[in-house]
């Protein structure tokens, strides 16, 4: 199992770990800083021992990290870590905000089904089952969303279970909310937000989130 310091400190931009394993250009570590794509959230970027990472992936407990084949790390290698900083920042602050808007939606409109979700560095989405134009509840979710984020409010984010390696985040607005990503210490980080609708077919309606 890699331990996943990205949920223990995810301000952490730089730390040391153990190579455990190497299958050509893939490539275990005892431990890491380096979230893999996982409920949406885009892997972060960055480098180990130097070398790239070209992609990040969760496999059950485990995370698996693809580097250009030429790497030349062993089993047993110690490597430093290092993440793109401004990136992990951007999705964190994305992520809590699509979340937010995620749950004063479902509060809001407790039949609602959320069908994706994709959070990026430019902007998050969240797509639902809704039989109509979203348009009209958008000016009010987002008041209500920069009114929490304008609170300043501490972000609880703790494990459920830990064996099983279940997360939460909580805030004074919402009881626990399960979620395994990255998660800001304050609601004040994500900043302005802006909500947007776009139509991706027949009785589906996207909303894509935005922050200065």
């Amino acid at each position: 199992m890699t331990v996943k310091e990205f949920w223990m400190d995810p301000y952490k931009t730089e730390s040391v770990a153990h190579v455990t394993s190497v299958d050509g250009a893939d490539i275990q570590l005892d431990r890491t800083i380096f979230f893999a794509f996982s409920g949406g959230q885009e892997s972060d970027s960055g480098t180990i021992a130097g070398f790239e990472v070209l992609k990040a992936e969760k496999r059950n407990k485990d995370i698996v990290y693809t580097l250009k084949p030429e790497h030349s790390l062993k089993i047993g290698d110690k490597v430093t870590v290092k993440i793109n900083w401004e990136r992990r920042h951007r999705l964190m602050r994305l992520h809590f905000a699509a979340e937010l808007v995620l749950e004063l939606i479902c509060q809001k409109f407790p039949d609602t089904e959320k069908v994706g979700a994709h959070i990026a560095q430019d902007k998050a989405r969240i797509d639902f089952q809704w039989p109509e134009n979203i348009s009209k509840i958008l000016p009010d979710i987002q008041a209500a969303a920069q009114k929490i984020i304008d609170s300043s409010q501490p972000i609880i984010s703790d494990f459920s279970d830990q064996e099983s390696e279940r997360r939460f985040w909580k805030i004074e607005e919402f009881s626990q909310v399960p979620c395994g990503g990255t998660h800001l210490a304050n609601t004040k980080e994500i900043g302005k937000i802006k909500l947007k609708r776009v139509n991706p077919g027949k009785g589906k309606e996207r909303v894509e989130i935005f922050v200065d």
